[in-house]
């Protein structure tokens, strides 16, 4: 291996990385060496991702926690420390959208998004962010070293009707990664972000809807397919390792080409 894309020993906090994405780009990471913590709002699911880091050779520790949430966010801080001694990499990959109009259009049954799913969706999305780097920022920030990727979306580079909620956070994600950026670039902590697009997790999906889905894809998506789930993880990857070392600020995106057809 080339030694710039080395992570072997590395530590690693993920949250939102009890299914789907985020536990695909744990995998990744502990394939490549490091050690990884795991947060999510489901015990059971934390505690599996965690199992499987551990069965690829590697120490794996999954955490309940509601990443939008300031008081909980904080607290982790001294069980990283506890397992792992020192933090390196810091993955922020909590979301969610729920769909909803502006307003209502006339002649539409759709439905009108309310205010409280309004601030759900960006606490989801883009306060678990601010939470995450408030908390382990100083830690970051004092060792010298580091860096932070966060996980934004297509839908924060080109809008879409009737997920206006979701789509704000993750553009505010995007802007919230190159601010951060350029405050701890003197400091030596790097922040990037990325970008996926159509990324389903199969076991969250029946074999009709999946069909479905890549039907779609072919008929949309330049490079005619979904993404694979591995694929972010990879991306992820280089972003951490020193091969990107003059990289800050960026978001990337991992789309098949849907950004510019």
């Amino acid at each position: 291996m080339l030694p710039e894309f080395n992570v072997h020993g590395k530590t690693v906090l993920i949250t939102g990385a009890s299914r789907g994405i985020g536990r695909n780009i744990a995998l990744v990471f502990a394939e490549a060496g490091a050690d990884v913590a795991v947060t999510g709002l489901s015990e059971t699911n934390t505690t599996n991702v965690a199992k499987e880091i551990c069965e690829l050779g590697r120490r794996g520790v999954g955490l309940v926690t509601d990443a939008t949430n300031l008081s909980e966010t904080k607290a982790l801080v001294p069980k990283i420390l506890e397992s792992f001694g020192h933090l390196d990499i810091l993955i922020n990959c909590v979301g969610d959208s729920i769909p909803g109009l502006i307003a209502s259009l006339p002649e539409s049954n759709m439905t009108v998004m309310d205010e409280t799913n309004w601030h759900k969706i960006l606490d989801i999305n883009l306060t678990q962010a601010f939470n995450t780097c408030h908390a382990f920022g100083p830690h970051l920030l004092e060792r010298g070293n580091g860096c932070v990727i966060n996980v934004s979306g297509v839908a924060g580079l080109r809008a879409r009707a009737n997920v206006s909620a979701y789509a704000a956070a993750k553009a505010g994600l995007i802007r919230f990664t190159e601010s951060t950026a350029l405050e701890w670039a003197p400091y030596g902590v790097r922040v990037n972000a990325i970008a996926p697009g159509s990324f389903p997790d199969p076991v969250q999906y029946s074999k009709s809807s999946l069909q479905k889905r890549e039907k779609q894809a072919r008929e949309t998506i330049p490079l005619r397919r979904l993404g694979k789930l591995r694929e972010v993880g990879l991306l992820t990857l280089y972003l951490a390792s020193d091969a990107s070392s003059y990289i800050t600020g960026q978001t990337i995106a991992i789309d098949g080409g849907s950004t510019i057809a």
